[in-house]
């Protein structure tokens, strides 16, 4: 694999804390619509959205450097296919989860992906991952652990969904690292957008008069008529629509242009992000062993970039030294 520059991958994890950050709004989001939308309508309102993003966004390029619509022609249409459908069930799975479990909780079972995502960078990209990067990875997933509080009753039916949905989440990367000599991240956002209006739309169609509607809470948010959104609630939608948009191309430029095992743990910075809405939002402030997990949490996301930052300074004394 050609070594990536330093600036190339500092760009890298810049866009992964980035992009993280930007999508703990869509979580806030989702979670604060659940008691009142349909999935599906959430879903679709939210595609919509971004997909006016995204044409503005080509629009602008096209503007500036002649690169138009012309971006989203694809070779890849099957690998296409099968991202859009870890991506699919990654979100429903997730939103589910989130609708039944507090914020933090269910964002810190959904940051067992990291690990998903290196493991898999070993196994299926075969990328090389040295053990102080598995070292942070780990230390990173104890901070999950510490937040996750295993014996306080979190592990439940819900918590199992998020499960599924970080399975999901690390393949869908895995996609992504395979289609990024020939896809760009633009093209990749867009067709997710379709996939979910097509989706959604289909699922409108189907159930969106709510005559599988049901009192459970899962079900309920599966299967709830839709209904028009008062204009109180318009900024969710928006803001919802605005960071898949925006942090999801942000994500994946970043697996795009760097190794997945290196991007992985800087996605952990979604997890502080949700003690940040909780105490913003909610008004509820984590405890010692909360703030503990967040220490060990950001601390292997910084070590991992300091390691990679000595590596690469490393590598250009030893090149530049070959040299002499």
């Amino acid at each position: 694999m050609k070594p990536r520059s330093r600036s190339t991958v500092l760009t890298g994890i810049l866009l992964a804390l980035g992009g993280s950050l930007v999508l703990s709004v869509n979580d806030l989001s989702i979670k604060y619509l659940s008691g009142d939308y349909a999935l599906h309508q959430v879903i679709l309102t939210r595609a919509f959205i971004g997909l006016g993003f995204l044409f503005l966004l080509i629009t602008v390029n096209r503007a500036r450097n002649g690169q138009g619509f012309g971006q989203l022609l694809t070779r890849r249409p099957k690998d296409h296919l099968i991202r859009v459908g870890f991506v699919m069930v990654s979100n429903v799975s997730y939103f589910l989860g989130l609708a039944a479990l507090p914020l933090a909780d269910a964002v810190a079972v959904a940051y067992v992906s990291p690990l998903l995502v290196t493991l898999l960078s070993v196994v299926v990209l075969e990328e090389k991952v040295g053990p102080r990067r598995w070292a942070a990875v780990a230390v990173g997933m104890v901070g999950v652990i510490i937040m996750l509080r295993p014996g306080s009753g979190v592990i439940q039916p819900a918590a199992l969904l998020v499960l599924v949905s970080a399975f999901c989440y690390a393949s869908s990367h895995m996609m992504t690292r395979r289609m990024r000599d020939t896809e760009s991240a633009i093209a990749l956002s867009f067709y997710v957008q379709i996939g979910f209006v097509t989706v959604s739309t289909s699922m409108g169609l189907l159930v969106g008069d709510g005559h599988l509607a049901q009192d459970d809470g899962l079900l309920a948010f599966l299967f709830r008529p839709w209904i028009w959104p008062p204009l109180a609630d318009w900024p969710a939608f928006i803001g919802a629509g605005l960071a898949v948009a925006i942090g999801g191309l942000m994500v994946s430029q970043a697996y795009r242009t760097c190794e997945a095992g290196l991007i992985a743990p800087f996605e952990y910075i979604g997890m502080p992000m949700a003690i940040l809405w909780g105490i913003v939002i909610f008004g509820t402030w984590p405890d010692a062993t909360g703030w503990l997990g967040i220490a060990l949490i950001c601390g292997a996301g910084l070590y991992v970039l300091w390691r990679e930052t000595i590596r690469k300074q490393e590598r250009t004394v030893g090149t530049s030294s070959s040299g002499l």
